[in-house]
């Protein structure tokens, strides 16, 4: 898109929305396809925010989800409603995560069907028992996702009604009263299951297994209930294109979209609001009876003049590469093709998740970061160009954990480089050859690979401290000065509909939808 695509044009609008990624599109597409009025102010000269599909290595046809990654919170239900031009594949196995026993280099493959699935967890455990309560554990959150999920795009119930829903006093207990660390330890015995299972309630949350505030229950239940079933599924085409066919939807219901332009200040008296914007060419203002925030607390609070919320901080290294080939693996049972396809699990056994933890809380970089691994192209290849496809070359996405944005304020582009050098040395460990050996070059002769940390992330996205989420993941229930859906602010006519909403993180488009539903509820009232 070109740096000012659209034009606001006229000076007043039934709705301004700030901010022009997924969850802004989705409210847009939703409130013009309703008849009303919508124009987004988007800061860069593009829309999609984190939800981008680009080209980052020179020369070379690949495009990578570069920042979010994988699908699962998106409910069909607004695919549906916004008729959008878009679909999900799923991976046929779950995850694969080598380990070395007894001198052995072996590892644990979920995946291909029950059967395999079986024989793997007794391969690595020598019994039945883990992957028994493998299954017990599953099912319950299986269950508990099927009464959740469709809960987000709906009006936020109260704790006791959600709990009434769930039915289920296990898996309330598990997850919503008591850390999580004590359901993990209840269920398995082994290690290494235990870290794989903990591995959901740290993405992008810097806590312990046992941390009292429950966050990372929090960050477990989100990547559970994911459309009912808790399944991670790779976008057709890249990440960019659910955000583009969002700001297709938008555009042609009549929604417009101006990139380009940055709001810096938001004036409103609770019934009508005026949004300031700043362009190249200077500034304008746009009058609004409702504005929608889709970034973090803190723009909100920065833009209303507010007092801002408590510091955010993020916790994830993001890698993107390309590859000549997958390499080879030690353990020689498992087709790297495989291995790759599913989440690929590194130094994240229980004990290791909990040194990394403790060493990060200290101010040090674990001497083992964990991480996870993933091959896009091996589900999709059409991210790649001919040439790439004809050539064997598949992607490599990394997100390690336990890496808090303090870690990097001493020197930023210094520890990225030892972080990504240590990381690495941990993949290494499980191959028959070194990653390096596989790695693609760029029309400069430069290694396809690139490296983010939580202050490159605040830097390239706005997002606070380099949170994912814009702060920690909340219970999806009612809780003052949120408002029926979740999206309230301390000004009523001002609605935050980004990752920071009530039920919001990861890419759903729920507080999209949700901040929709609300407007829509207020003009029709």
């Amino acid at each position: 898109m070109p740096a000012h695509e659209g034009d606001p044009g006229r000076r007043a609008y039934d709705v301004v929305i700030v901010g022009g990624g997924h969850n802004g599109l989705v409210a847009a597409a939703y409130l013009a396809r309703a008849g009303r009025s919508v124009l987004v102010l988007e800061r860069l000269d593009h829309t999609g925010g984190a939800a981008v599909s680009t080209r980052p290595f020179t020369g070379v046809d690949a495009r990578l989800s570069r920042y979010s990654y994988l699908v699962s919170l998106l409910p069909s239900k607004i695919v549906r409603d916004l008729g959008l031009d878009f679909r999900v594949q799923r991976r046929t196995i779950s995850s694969y995560t080598p380990v070395e026993r007894d001198g052995r280099a072996t590892g644990l493959l979920v995946g291909g069907g029950e059967a395999r699935t079986r024989q793997a967890f007794a391969r690595l455990t020598g019994g039945e028992r883990e992957y028994e309560a493998w299954q017990r554990f599953y099912g319950m959150t299986g269950r508990l996702a099927e009464r959740v999920f469709p809960t987000l795009t709906e009006p936020l119930p109260t704790r006791e009604e959600l709990r009434r829903r769930v039915d289920d006093e296990e898996a309330w207990r598990a997850l919503f009263e008591e850390p999580v660390g004590v359901a993990v330890e209840e269920h398995f015995t082994d290690d290494l299951v235990r870290g794989v299972v903990l591995t959901d309630a740290l993405i992008g949350t810097f806590a312990d297994a046992h941390d009292p505030s429950l966050r990372q229950n929090r960050c477990l239940l989100y990547h559970v209930i994911g459309g009912g079933t808790g399944a991670w599924d790779v976008p057709v085409g890249g990440m960019g294109a659910l955000t583009d066919a969002l700001a297709d939807a938008a555009r042609s219901a009549g929604a417009v979209l101006a990139t380009g332009h940055e709001a810096v200040r938001i004036d409103t008296d609770g019934r009508g609001a005026e949004v300031t914007y700043r362009t190249a060419d200077g500034e304008g203002v746009a009058a609004a009876r409702h504005v929608l925030v889709n970034a973090s607390p803190q723009a909100l609070a920065a833009l209303t003049g507010d007092a801002p919320p408590a510091p955010a901080e993020g916790a994830q290294l993001k890698v993107n590469m390309l590859l000549e080939r997958l390499p080879r693996l030690r353990d020689t049972s498992v087709d790297p093709r495989e291995a790759f396809a599913g989440t690929f699990h590194i130094a994240e056994g229980y004990a290791q998740l909990a040194t990394a933890h403790a060493q990060a809380a200290a101010g040090e970089l674990p001497a083992a970061p964990p991480s996870e691994i993933y091959c896009h192209s091996l589900t999709d290849p059409t991210i790649l160009g001919p040439d790439l496809v004809e050539r064997g070359c598949q992607t490599l996405t990394l997100f390690g954990l336990h890496t808090p944005a303090r870690l990097f304020a001493p020197d930023n582009d210094a520890v990225r480089e030892d972080l990504l050098k240590a990381t690495l040395a941990q993949l290494d460990a499980h191959l028959a050859e070194p990653l390096a050996d596989c790695l693609a070059t760029d029309a400069d002769g430069r290694p396809c690979i690139e490296a983010k940390t939580p202050l490159d992330l605040e830097r390239d996205l706005s997002l606070p401290g380099g949170n994912i989420f814009h702060r920690d993941l909340a219970w999806p229930y009612a809780q003052d000065g949120v408002g029926r859906w979740g999206v309230g602010t301390p000004h009523a006519n001002v609605l935050l509909c980004g990752a920071g909403a009530v039920r919001g993180g990861g890419v759903s488009g729920v507080p999209g939808h949700n901040a929709a539903m609300a407007v829509l509820e207020d003009l029709a009232g």
